[in-house]
């Protein structure tokens, strides 16, 4: 009898150490469940009114001079941008040598056009766990239009808002994969130059793209989130949507169920009618993506009485609008990077 229990006490025991080490295995080898909206809501709300307050008032601040495309000031804000990366852990692009993409002054020249000096794109990157060569682009300008007539042109919500959003949406997705909920596919922040004087920065990486353009599944775009116009005197819940619904009905579906199971914004597509005299889905930096049949999406809050005034301050931004579209844009970006299949592109 006693020979017997030992036999199957062995037996016992060596059966819980192999089930033990399945259930380590299975612990360590599962792979994180990106769409549980707890996990998504814990780094999407780790968006801070604050954090964008304080970036915000330095990349507006007179010491930039009005960001204006090649000029001290603009250099000035591309290195504070450039900090906030580093600080994070967050990295240039694998395949480059640093976070400029260096464009000369010859590429902005244009006939009656002011005459611009050397300028750089600026980029950011997160490589993505299990799809890394499959590219979600999210986009901003951080150029305005510098001094005139000895003022300064602060740009605060053009485009300061939609800069200090690239900012704190790329620190969220880096804090997610630091506790090992990292994106599917890769993330590239790019912030471009130009803008105001033509779309020059994004067009010159449409023209010298970093990753294929057949791999860039998306284009988020954020150009002036802060504010409110004429149109929505009474809430700033609202944004505008341009173009989500141009290329693809998936992304057009995914941005609409981001906006209700995070933040629940009045999406405002009055905007996205091709036929808009205003034509704002061909003025900002999707557009040099759009017209290479990627899905593109413009978020927005509409023209205001300080549009391109000197007057466009800090002050001004009303910093929880902006808080609750930059976590409606982290929501749109999230699905797009974790998603099983890249939005498909069915409306060309």
């Amino acid at each position: 009898m006693k020979k017997r229990t030992t036999l199957l006490g062995i037996l016992s025991a060596i059966s819980l150490s192999c089930s033990s080490q399945q259930a380590t295995k299975s612990i360590f080898s599962s792979k994180p469940d990106n769409s549980d909206k707890t996990i998504i809501a814990t780094y999407l709300n780790s968006i801070s009114e604050s954090d964008l307050k304080s970036h915000l008032y330095t990349i507006a601040s007179d010491e930039m001079q009005g960001r204006n495309t090649g000029e001290e000031g603009q250099k000035k804000a591309g290195k504070y941008i450039i900090k906030h990366y580093e600080n994070n852990g967050i990295i240039f692009p694998i395949g480059t040598t640093s976070y400029y993409q260096p464009i000369p002054a010859s590429y902005f020249q244009k006939a009656f056009s002011p005459r611009l000096g050397n300028s750089e794109n600026i980029w950011a990157f997160i490589e993505g766990s299990e799809k890394p060569h499959e590219i979600v682009v999210v986009s901003a300008h951080y150029d305005h239009v510098g001094m005139k007539n000895g003022e300064i042109y602060n740009g605060a919500d053009d485009d300061a808002s939609g800069t200090v959003a690239l900012m704190e949406i790329a620190k969220a997705f880096q804090k997610a994969k630091n506790e090992g909920h990292g994106p599917k596919r890769s993330i590239l922040f790019l912030h471009v130059t130009g803008e105001e004087h033509g779309l020059h920065g994004s067009r010159y990486y449409s023209e010298n793209p970093l990753f294929p353009l057949k791999n860039t599944i998306a284009d988020v775009n954020i150009d002036m989130i802060g504010r409110r116009d004429d149109n929505h005197v009474g809430s700033n819940n609202y944004v505008y949507i341009i173009g989500s619904d141009y290329l693809s009905s998936d992304l057009f579906n995914l941005v609409e169920k981001a906006n209700s199971d995070f933040v629940n914004l009045k999406l405002d597509y009055k905007y996205n009618d091709k036929q808009d005299p205003n034509r704002f889905y061909y003025r900002s930096d999707h557009y040099n993506f759009a017209k290479h049949n990627i899905p593109s999406v413009f978020l927005f809050n509409g023209t205001h009485a300080d549009y391109h005034l000197p007057t466009d301050d800090p002050e001004k931004i009303e910093y929880d609008a902006l808080a609750k579209r930059t976590k409606l844009a982290f929501g749109i970006v999230w699905d797009l990077a974790n998603r099983d299949k890249k939005p498909i592109v069915d409306k060309i």
